[in-house]
Formats: structure tokens, sequence, C-alpha cells
């Protein structure tokens, strides 16, 4: 079964205009597949937001269950986006399929190869 993904009411909001702002974008899909997740997810208040649920400008450590391989990324709002230093658009699949969840959460993400298991091992809101 899925994780239900939390978020703080702030980063509920911002993504919330972000997505309808973004709907002629070519980012369309992942802004439908963002909202379905804001339509499930918990609002938290914000300093009763555990630390380690991925949010806005959060530093994550993510494996491939399958490939054993680990990444670490940020992610960021899509201004801020650079793939060569790690920093991934909010808007972006991979950040579509993590953000709201926490350590230990593993979640399904969608290639064009397949679904791939992601596991979440680390998570810092600095």
């Amino acid at each position: 079964m899925k994780p239900t993904p939390t978020f703080c009411k702030t980063d509920y909001q911002f993504l919330r205009e972000l997505i309808s702002k973004s709907k002629n974008s070519t980012n369309t899909k992942e802004a439908n597949q963002l909202s379905q997740e804001l339509d499930r997810a918990i609002i938290s208040k914000e300093n009763h937001l555990d630390n380690s649920i991925i949010r806005i400008n959060s530093y994550v450590t993510i494996e491939d269950v399958m490939a054993k391989r680990q990444m670490k990324i940020q992610i960021v709002l899509p201004s801020a986006s650079d793939v060569k230093l790690g920093k991934i658009s909010i808007l972006a699949p991979l950040s579509v399929a993590v953000i709201g969840f926490k350590v230990n959460d593993e979640v399904d993400w969608e290639l064009p190869a397949g679904i791939k298991t992601l596991k979440i091992i680390a998570v810092s809101n600095e």
C-alpha cells in the first residue's frame, strides 16, 4: 500500500498555486500527478511537521530498491533546478514521486522503461 503524503499548510498552498500556474507548461502530467498527491495528503501545522518528511528545499537520499543504487538530490523550485548540481524541480517526476513522504517510505516512480520502487534513506531540512 502506498504511504500517505504529508505537507505543511504553507507548502500545500504554495504547491496548489504552482500547479495552477503550470497547467499550460510542459509539466502537465507531473502537475496532475502532484495535484492527485495533494488531494490525498495529510495537512499539518508548520511546527508539527516531522523533520524526516520531504518538502520544498529538502536534501534527500533515495535508493533504487532493485538496483541497490543511491542518489542524493535537493528538491527545489523550477527556477532553481540544476540537474548537474542535483537540484531537481518540484515538478520533475522524481520530485513528484517523493515529496510529502518520509524516511523509510517506499514509493513507486513511473519511468518510460517501467515502474521503479524508491526507498527514502535520508532527509535533511536545514
